[in-house]
């Protein structure tokens, strides 16, 4: 059941209604962000709903079968809050969302809360952008258990991997750049492609702060990444570079000489040995 004050109770039944909706998003970063669908900003519970990027709920779809809830956020690409360019670095994502109903003429009655999720797939579309907000249901939907694979299913410096992140990282500075995916950095040392996996980290630059996969590294400081940077990788910017792993015994043991805490099941029998004919 919705909580909701007397007062806005009384609102929402009369023939004509002030009603608006506000958006409440928060970064992971903790940065709150407010958008409405009014056509003028709202200040409620100390946060501005801005009126600028013409924000809006779709219905909300329910059921009672402990599925998904379904919600889709629709808005501008305007002003500095919401950016194609911080959309395509993942700032937003996993961002929680609060999507509420306020009576404009009189704040004092409180919210209606429609749904509280996360900012799940984003899509942009011609100086829009849209979201789906998943609600508190989708946890549900998880695995939350570990699961036979023949690989590791721990993370390279973990808690449960071990590694000393700080003997595998390495640091250059660019000195030529093909494109925002393509480029070669000074001081980079290591084998061909002792990278490829990698995450890398962008310390300074248009792009500092965001992070990459790396899809191959050259022995001469030559780094290919996955996807291109969403901004301009140029002469003289740094990063450091965790180096790859596959995640197989071959790594863990040779590479970096963990196979102590190995994670995978590589013993474990397949799918393709259960559905093989008899006596194969």
């Amino acid at each position: 059941m919705k909580s909701i004050s007397a007062g806005l109770l009384s609102h929402i039944a009369q023939p004509v209604t002030t009603i608006r909706t506000i958006v409440r998003v928060t970064r992971r970063d903790q940065q709150v962000f407010g958008f409405t669908d009014s056509d003028i900003d709202i200040s409620y519970s100390g946060v501005l709903y801005k009126a600028a990027t013409g924000a809006s709920a779709s219905a909300v779809e329910s059921t009672s079968d402990l599925a998904t809830d379904n919600l889709d956020v629709l808005g501008l690409l305007s002003g500095p809050d919401i950016t194609e360019a911080d959309l395509e670095a993942g700032l937003w994502d996993g961002a929680q969302v609060r999507v509420s109903h306020v009576n404009v003429s009189d704040l004092t009655q409180g919210e209606m809360v429609l749904r509280v999720g996360q900012f799940g797939e984003v899509s942009r579309s011609k100086g829009s952008w849209q979201v789906e907000v998943r609600g508190l249901m989708n946890a549900l939907q998880r695995t939350i258990t570990r699961t036979y694979l023949p690989t590791c299913d721990a993370d390279l410096g973990d808690s449960r991997c071990g590694v000393n992140l700080a003997g595998v990282t390495g640091t250059g500075t660019v000195t030529s750049v093909t494109d925002n995916r393509q480029f070669v950095a000074s001081a980079l040392v290591g084998a061909v492609d002792v990278y490829a996996g990698g995450r890398l980290t962008w310390t300074s630059g248009q792009n500092a702060g965001r992070q990459m996969e790396v899809r191959s590294n050259t022995g001469s400081g030559g780094v290919t990444l996955f996807l291109p940077m969403p901004s301009n990788v140029l002469i003289g910017d740094q990063f450091s570079v965790v180096q790859g792993c596959n995640k197989t015994t071959d790594h863990c043991k040779v590479k970096f000489n963990n196979l102590v805490n190995f994670r995978g099941f590589p013993h474990v029998p397949g799918v393709d040995k259960t559905l093989r004919y008899g006596g194969t």
